[in-house]
């Protein structure tokens, strides 16, 4: 009878651990803690990498449709500041078409832009929000940001 408790506390105690281990893992938010968690239904942008070309600086950006619907239409409104903090410009980026359940990597380039004067980006506004049931209204609400760049991106 000592045996069979003495296996059954061991089973127990390893239960426990795993159980604690996820729990840890799910409360740390993963490895680097940066990575946008995943809405039901809403758009995770990750701001990917910024890289220098001859006229000036490319970035990547990940756009995760976690959805079960399609946006025809996904235009951002975008503010990049500096890296001294003052305003560098405004721009639309339209990064339709977004399919469901896929991430997408699009790209958009800021032409006499140094990648290194880059200080952040910030999604000011969803311009135009439509999927196939048409115009939507709380695209903003539903989009969630992360980078994995120096340079960061908020809402």
């Amino acid at each position: 009878m000592s045996k069979t408790v003495s296996v059954i506390r061991r089973v127990l105690a390893c239960a426990i651990a795993s159980t604690a281990l996820s729990a840890t893992a799910a409360f740390a938010g993963g490895a680097g803690g940066t990575e946008a968690a995943p809405t039901e239904s809403g758009i995770a942008l990750e701001l990917n990498k910024l890289e220098a070309y001859d006229k000036g600086c490319r970035a990547f950006i990940v756009a995760n449709n976690t959805s079960d619907v399609t946006y025809q239409s996904f235009k951002l409104d975008v503010v990049l500041f500096q890296s001294d903090g003052v305003i560098g410009r405004r721009f639309a980026l339209d990064l339709a078409p977004l399919k469901p359940k896929k991430r997408t990597v699009k790209l958009f380039e800021l032409d006499s832009q140094g990648c290194d004067k880059i200080g952040s980006f910030l999604i000011n506004d969803v311009m135009e929000c439509k999927t196939d049931t048409g115009a939507q209204a709380d695209c903003l609400q539903h989009l969630t940001t992360s980078s994995l760049t120096s340079v960061q991106i908020s809402k």
